[in-house]
């Protein structure tokens, strides 16, 4: 089932910078898209890849808070290094599913009528020499047992809660027996699947302790998880301190294809081939290199002049999509460079804050949720700011690729609006009915009773709205919603940060809280590639989760999530995603694709949905 980050991966890591990455589907190609053959393989060369505005690398341990939660961390970062249990996707555009050949685990084994699963790891090597063995998931699974409040993909009930007790069956096997019997499909997509091994030689807390002196390795719960909880504490500090990350001996310990040659705050990265990477296929590449921009139109201009041999084309400066084809008819860049698509399996929304002091009692009326919603003019903002390279996002499951088996009925609705369409109209009368009247332009509660509990006399509908800086496509994006919301008497105010900025504002909070100053994260999306490969919703929407930044809780939704974990069937999960595209806990807008371009010279460069990325099937060509 996932098959994307949902694991669902579900989404996220999660988070997803609302980049011209994201989303789109299947169809024919039009333009250049000749990525493959032509020219005569030689070994070595430097490939540059353009990192996203205002994203850099930024997190470097493989156990982290939703604060350092995104693909570009985790898929694009992470991953080259430290292989999670079991990879997803593969080097092509639409592949979203497990991928085994690529992991450092065998296919799990389920007993028990589904209640005790078998992991068995294949022999792999760290490039210190240690084994990628029982006790590299033994690690990580004990540090999960310890720090469930700082890993990103914690939902209450789930992993580790899940688990009634674990142990090595052998120097490569660990048994897992688990609370009753689940899906076998999702547990692997979705609990299984958010674990990374980790070598022996971090379970330390110092930089000159022995391999394992930490103690975390063997630690249990007696001591309340003390040696675990020491361990993380220090790599976390270690993780803390940037300025090493390529010359700490923790860092270089890897058993990914890659490892860490340089790195700069600022973005600049580069990494090496792994020489002693015990999986295929081995970098033909010499060097991968990232390079940060602060603005599309600053790295479309590095694309124009030859500087990057991976970027994308801003949506700006691409022709109008017609007919069917994904990409555009002409290539803007000419020869030196083919173009692929970027599809991404995932959504695109703006996250209210239902906890937050000054609009949380608002967000918590689900007839101004609606409001919120129809003056989002999806087709529009499609047609005239993503020149028809986008498609609407209208519930918690993608909407991409068209016709994808996640996809329930309710989401195909006005043309994948979903129940709410872009209506001014019906959003001005939504809230009316409810005791709103005009007042000096701004919607302001009239009648207590009817806006809902704790709306008082004289509130107005204004919402402050954080969006991700840097793309011009999505600046104007939100630009236009708020035009739009205007005239229905919704007053937004837009305030730009980072991506990076944003996200690491983003943890749940209390209700109504001091920590709770955001009203609406709208820093792009979530990508269905983790925690949950499988669209079912948990670390987005279940009361609690780790990834829940906007503290939504619903026992319906609950429910119908918790519904999908024991449950194979697809009826199953359409009455999740279709309450799910109901009850709006999210603000859904348009899902942009990315149109990358890849020099001619450099092939087997593929985008996958679930932005996993892999640079050592690349080379270059004479």
């Amino acid at each position: 089932m996932k098959l994307g980050r949902q694991r669902l991966r579900l989404a996220g890591v999660a988070a997803v910078a609302a980049l011209a990455l994201a989303a789109a589907g299947c169809g024919s190609s039009g333009g250049s898209n000749s990525n493959s053959g032509g020219g005569t393989a030689v070994k070595g060369g430097t490939a540059t890849v353009a990192l996203p505005p205002g994203v850099t690398l930024s997190w470097i341990f493989p156990f982290y808070a939703i604060t350092n939660s995104s693909v570009y961390n985790s898929e694009q970062f992470q991953w080259l290094m430290y292989r999670p249990l079991y990879m997803f996707g593969n080097n092509t555009n639409n592949d979203v599913a497990i991928n085994y050949p690529l992991s450092p685990a065998k296919a799990p084994v389920y007993s028990n009528g589904g209640k005790t699963v078998t992991v068995t790891m294949k022999g792999w090597k760290w490039s210190n020499g240690e084994s990628v063995d029982a006790n590299s998931l033994i690690f990580y699974m004990n540090m999960v047992e310890a720090e469930k409040a700082n890993w990103y993909a914690t939902t209450p009930g789930l992993l580790p809660d899940n688990v009634t007790s674990y142990k090595a069956t052998g120097a490569d096997s660990v048994q897992f027996n688990l609370n009753k019997a689940y899906s076998s499909i999702w547990y692997t997509y979705n609990q299984l699947a958010e674990l990374t091994p980790m070598p022996e030689a971090w379970d330390v807390t110092s930089l000159s302790g022995a391999p394992g002196s930490g103690g975390c390795i063997k630690d249990t719960a007696g001591d309340k998880w003390a040696k675990c909880k020491a361990v993380w504490a220090f790599l976390t500090a270690q993780s803390k301190q940037s300025a090493t990350y390529a010359t700490s001996k923790l860092w270089q310990v890897v058993d990914g294809p890659f490892k860490l040659s340089s790195y700069s705050a600022s973005g600049n990265v580069s990494m090496v081939p792994n020489k002693g990477y015990s999986g295929a296929p081995k970098a033909s590449i010499a060097t991968l290199k990232f390079l940060p921009y602060t603005d599309d139109s600053t790295e479309y201009t590095a694309l124009k002049s030859g500087q990057v041999d991976v970027g994308y084309v801003p949506s700006q400066d691409l022709p109008p999509r017609t007919g069917t084809d994904v990409l555009p008819a002409t290539n803007p860049l000419g020869s030196s460079y083919n173009l692929q698509p970027f599809y991404s399996f995932g959504i695109i929304y703006a996250q209210p804050n239902f906890n937050n002091p000054t609009v949380g009692f608002m967000i918590r009326q689900l007839y101004i949720r609606q409001a919120l919603q129809e003056v989002m003019d999806q087709p529009g903002i499609d047609k005239a700011i993503y020149r028809g390279y986008a498609v609407p996002t209208s519930g918690p499951a993608p909407n991409t690729p068209p016709g994808n088996q996640w996809q329930p009925a309710i989401q195909q609705e006005n043309n994948e609006q979903g129940p709410y369409p872009f209506s001014i109209a019906k959003a001005k009368a939504a809230l009316t009915s409810h005791g709103w009247a005009m007042q000096g332009g701004v919607m302001t509660c009239q009648d207590p009773a009817k806006c809902g509990t704790g709306i008082k006399k004289g509130q107005q509908a204004k919402f402050t709205y954080l969006y991700s800086t840097g793309q011009a496509s999505v600046t104007a994006s939100w630009q236009a919603y708020k035009s739009d919301a205007s005239k229905a008497g919704i007053d937004i105010n837009l305030v730009g940060q980072t991506f990076n900025t944003i996200i690491g504002q983003s943890a749940p909070c209390s209700p109504m809280g001091p920590k709770c100053a955001v009203q609406v994260f709208a820093f792009g999306g979530w990508n269905f590639n983790g925690p949950g490969f499988e669209p079912t919703g948990e670390p987005l929407f279940a009361t609690g989760a780790g990834s829940n930044s906007g503290n939504y809780s619903d026992p319906t939704m609950d429910k119908l999530i918790n519904a999908t974990h024991t449950s194979n069937s697809m009826s199953t999960f359409d009455t999740y995603a279709t309450y799910g595209a109901k009850q709006l806990p999210f603000i859904w807008a348009p899902a942009p694709y990315g149109i990358q371009a890849v020099s001619s010279k450099l092939k087997n460069v593929t985008f996958n949905a679930l932005y996993t990325l892999l640079p050592e099937y690349w080379h270059f060509t004479k």
